[in-house]
Formats: structure tokens, C-alpha cells, sequence
């Protein structure tokens, strides 16, 4: 018998052990698959006795992974992930013209959008396509490139590089600063309010904005909206007052349609990053668009921070 190249195990027991371990359960691989608990089972038993040791202990909620099989899972997870990445690029056409930026539906529509005729100007032969969502768990690695993302860092799977920090005060139309001229940090609570429902972790809520300010054991009411552009629209409207993040909103700012109200600024806890991931290598679209962001970004930087006592 003429012995394989590559030595491998079963392809399909591999993908079956694959989705288990990505479940941590073989009901949820079985509605993946479509196939029927007892060809799971099967698949699984004819991948331990081939390897000769047990690949998952079974427990009353699912089952996990024993060493073998999580040094298993690494390699596997990594090479499919490799596979559905040119898979997707021989669909797609030339990788050399392609490329996904993933980012926040705020950092999209605020920052990086408006930007991006200027990008397209320069080179009309790239199809940039854009992932927006405020959770990052909603992101699938594989699909993306490049992200921008705000945060501490740290991720220790991705390649990251500091495009810029930013500043937070409150914010508010021009006639209602006009009716509340001369309000003050410990004003604010009495004021109505504008929260932005969020998920990250580094959000900063009314609260956390109060008590920057020195204002804290005071009860208050904020309005609640689901995205922090809504959020700025309802400020320009009138509605109350928001948590602005100078980056964002400074179009608004220069357009006069957004204010500051108060003097209180303090610095966001986190700093804007590029990033992707440590074990893929950026395509030619996605080293264009790399070094056209880092543009961006230094000009970003040139700018001014605002001045602590900038308000009408």
C-alpha cells in the first residue's frame, strides 16, 4: 500500500472533532453538521483509536477537551481557518484588490467612512469592504483583515498598532446651551441626560463621567439610546445632553452643531489601535489601506487637543 503524504487522519473525523471541540457539546455538532448523534460518536471513536488516546472527557453538561486533544484543536482550528481564508480569496477574485476592515459602527460612520473617498481617489482598483459591529464577539477572524478598535491593547493574538488616544466632555445643541448658560459639573445631574446602551468594556457611561468630574452620590435620570451617533443626533436636536468623544464628534463640532457644555474633559481610558492577526500575513490591498489609515491617524494627531475651558 502506497502510503499517504501527508499522514493524516480521517478528513471528516477531523472536521467532526473539530466542530465538537468548538461546541464543547455533540448536540450542537450534530445540528452543525447535519448529521446524527451516533455518526459523531463514531467519528470520534475512530479518531481516538487511530491516535491511540482520548481526544474529549465526557461530562454531565457536554464535553471538553483532554491535552491531546487541545493540542489537537490548535492545529486543526488553525489550518481550516487557513483554508476557508483562500477559499474565500479564490471566490473573491484577485486578493491582491481585496480587503475587509472591520470596526464599531461609531468608528465607521464617525471617522473612517467620511475619510475614505480621499482612499479611493488614490486607488480605485481596491474593493475595501467594511464589517461594522459594536460587539467584537460578532466579528469572525477569518473574515476580516484589518480592524479598528479602541481599547487597552493586549490582545495577544493580534498584531496591534496605536493610531490615536482621545478626550471626553459633555455636549450639547447651541440652544440648549444658551437656556443653560453657566451650568456646571454639578449641574449635569440636573439636566436631562443622553446614555448610549454599549457592551465594550471601556465605555463610559454618565456615571463614570460624573464622577471624573468630582460629582458622585447623586441620583440621576439619563435617556438610554442604542448607538452613540444616535445619541449625537438627539444632542443636536435638542433632546439633552451626551457624552462626546472629541475624535467623533469634531465635524459636528466645526459644523456648529454640537457645543460643549461645562468644563469638564477628561481623557477616554484607551487608546485607538490597528490591528490583525499575528498569524496572517496582509494582503497588497491590505498593506495600502494600512499605511493610508496611519495617514489618517498622524493627521489626526497633528490636531490640537481640545482646550479644557473650550465651552459656550
Amino acid at each position: 500500500m502506497v502510503r499517504r503524504f501527508y499522514d493524516l487522519p480521517s478528513l471528516t473525523g477531523l472536521e467532526v472533532f473539530e466542530a465538537v471541540a468548538r461546541h464543547g457539546s455533540l448536540k450542537l455538532a450534530t445540528s452543525e453538521l447535519n448529521v446524527t448523534s451516533a455518526a459523531i460518536s463514531r467519528q470520534i471513536k475512530a479518531l481516538e483509536a487511530q491516535f491511540g488516546v482520548p481526544l474529549f472527557i465526557r461530562t454531565g453538561r457536554g464535553v471538553r477537551l483532554t491535552p491531546a486533544g487541545t493540542e489537537l484543536y490548535a492545529s486543526v482550528a488553525a489550518g481550516f481557518s487557513r483554508i476557508a481564508d483562500v477559499s474565500r480569496e479564490i471566490k473573491r477574485g484577485d486578493r491582491s484588490r481585496n480587503v475587509t476592515i472591520a470596526t464599531t459602527d461609531t468608528t465607521a460612520t464617525m471617522w473612517l467612512v467620511p475619510r475614505m473617498p480621499e482612499f479611493w481617489q488614490r486607488h480605485p482598483e481596491i474593493m475595501i469592504n467594511h464589517q461594522l459591529a459594536e460587539n467584537s464577539r460578532h466579528f469572525r477572524p477569518e473574515e476580516v483583515e484589518l480592524r479598528i478598535r479602541h481599547g487597552m491593547g493586549g490582545w495577544i493574538n493580534d498584531v496591534t498598532e496605536p493610531l490615536f488616544d482621545d478626550w471626553l466632555y459633555p455636549v450639547c445643541s447651541p440652544a440648549f446651551a444658551r437656556r443653560h448658560a453657566g451650568a456646571t459639573t454639578a449641574d449635569l445631574p440636573d439636566l436631562p441626560l443622553l446614555d448610549i446602551d454599549w457592551v465594550a468594556p471601556d465605555w463610559v457611561t454618565w456615571e463614570q463621567a460624573l464622577l471624573q468630574g468630582g460629582v458622585s452620590a447623586r441620583s440621576f435620570e439619563a435617556r438610554r439610546l442604542g448607538k452613540f451617533s444616535l445619541a449625537m443626533q438627539a444632542a443636536a436636536a435638542d433632546q439633552g445632553v451626551a457624552i462626546g468623544w472629541h475624535r467623533m464628534i469634531t465635524p459636528m463640532l466645526e459644523r456648529g452643531e454640537l457645543v460643549r457644555l461645562t468644563d469638564l474633559i477628561f481623557r477616554a481610558p484607551g487608546v485607538y489601535y490597528l490591528t490583525w492577526n499575528r498569524g496572517h500575513g496582509l494582503s497588497p490591498a491590505a498593506e495600502l489601506l494600512r499605511g493610508w489609515i496611519h495617514e489618517q491617524a498622524e493627521a489626526e494627531r497633528s490636531r490640537p487637543p481640545p482646550a479644557e475651558s473650550s465651552r459656550v
